[in-house]
């Protein structure tokens, strides 16, 4: 629990990557007391999983079914009100934290990522129907999600960018937040209640990247580089963070009121399970920054006995070196990117057909 402790005290808000019924009538309050978890990330698999896999939403879904709500009305049912109950219970940290923690976000429906107009529909509906100040509203950073962003800000709406893989991609997030507050500053509206973070998903990167380097022929001269991409990139994306909140545009901005979009490390556990389970935790603490942990990574960085982090700021040049190798090698960050970003589309989308044909079944029985 003290390591938790100094991950805060060090600048990054530790946020659970689940949600479901039983967390919300049992463990979620446990954490937010004794885990140091200061908000909750969710996405369509994690609802999903959670619908599909549980009996505490079955007599809901019978209700609403009976009421002639189709699948999609109820699973829309379903997960506001998850969200709502959890950014009930996130309310006291919300306000003692001024609006910077004690978030909740919910995801606009997967199959909108590449529509614009549907998707600002979209943040606005989820906005109003969860009807609650520490909602998150989660948008994918595709080429149509950015232009969403800019305008779901300039609504009001607090947004979650989700699934960035690049740092060019970053920038342009950035910009569309930026953008987003421009307007609405010259509409005569306030923005000091406006929050957004940027979600730069990490183990993906490596889960790729590693896979390039395998098929090299002579690994004697590539081992050193797994495991290491996903880090370097993301700690790059803090320094343009840096950069960007250091400008004159970003500073006149801050003097009207607003609030930083922080960086977010997404996808935190593990997936090569030769790798140290807090990989993507102990190597990213910095000021400013959130890291969503699924259960398991939250676990085990309570266990560790100490932290003896390098800072991120001492790590820029490291990093440019090893993207520099990485590119030697002909593996383009850019083009993983691309295919991450179509690759993470399709995780969330799916799952979320799935569990429309799951609760189909269950309104017949």
């Amino acid at each position: 629990m003290n390591v938790l402790r100094e991950i805060t005290t060090a600048g990054t808000s530790i946020w659970l990557d689940d949600l479901s019924r039983e967390r919300l009538a049992g463990s979620l309050a446990l954490y937010i007391d004794q885990f140091e978890i200061r908000g909750v990330t969710t996405n369509p698999a994690i609802f999903a999983a959670a619908i599909s896999g549980s009996d505490l939403y079955r007599d809901d879904i019978l209700r609403l079914a009976s009421k002639g709500y189709s699948a999609q009305a109820i699973i829309d049912e379903l997960t506001t009100d998850d969200v709502r109950r959890a950014c009930d219970l996130f309310a006291g940290l919300f306000r003692s934290s001024q609006g910077v923690d004690g978030r909740v976000s919910i995801e606009v429906d997967p199959a909108l990522a590449r529509d614009t107009d549907s998707t600002i529909r979209e943040g606005l509906s989820l906005q109003a129907k969860v009807d609650r100040a520490n909602l998150l509203v989660k948008v994918p950073a595709t080429k149509e999600g950015l232009p969403a962003i800019t305008r779901l800000i300039e609504a009001g709406v607090s947004v979650n960018v989700t699934l960035i893989f690049s740092i060019s991609r970053y920038r342009e997030v950035i910009d569309a937040y930026l953008q987003g507050l421009e307007r609405r500053l010259s509409n005569g509206d306030d923005i000091s209640k406006i929050h957004s973070v940027a979600s730069f998903f990490v183990s993906r990167v490596d889960t790729e990247v590693d896979a390039r380097l395998s098929k090299i022929i002579d690994q004697s001269t590539v081992a050193h580089l797994k495991g290491k991409a996903a880090v370097a990139n993301a700690v790059l994306a803090y320094r343009l963070f840096e950069k960007e909140m250091a400008s004159e545009r970003w500073v006149r901005l801050a003097e009207s009121g607003a609030n930083l979009q922080r960086p977010l490390w997404a996808s935190t556990g593990v997936k090569d399970p030769s790798y140290r389970p807090t990989l993507y935790v102990d190597t990213l603490i910095a000021p400013d920054t959130v890291n969503t942990m699924p259960e398991a990574t939250l676990e085990a960085s309570s266990a560790l006995k100490g932290l003896s982090h390098v800072p991120i700021r001492d790590r820029y040049e490291e990093s440019d070196s090893l993207l520099a190798s990485l590119a030697s090698l002909g593996i383009d960050l850019e083009e993983v990117a691309t295919k991450l970003e179509d690759e993470g589309l399709k995780k969330f989308l799916d799952p979320w057909v799935a569990l429309g044909e799951s609760v189909k079944l269950a309104m017949r029985s």
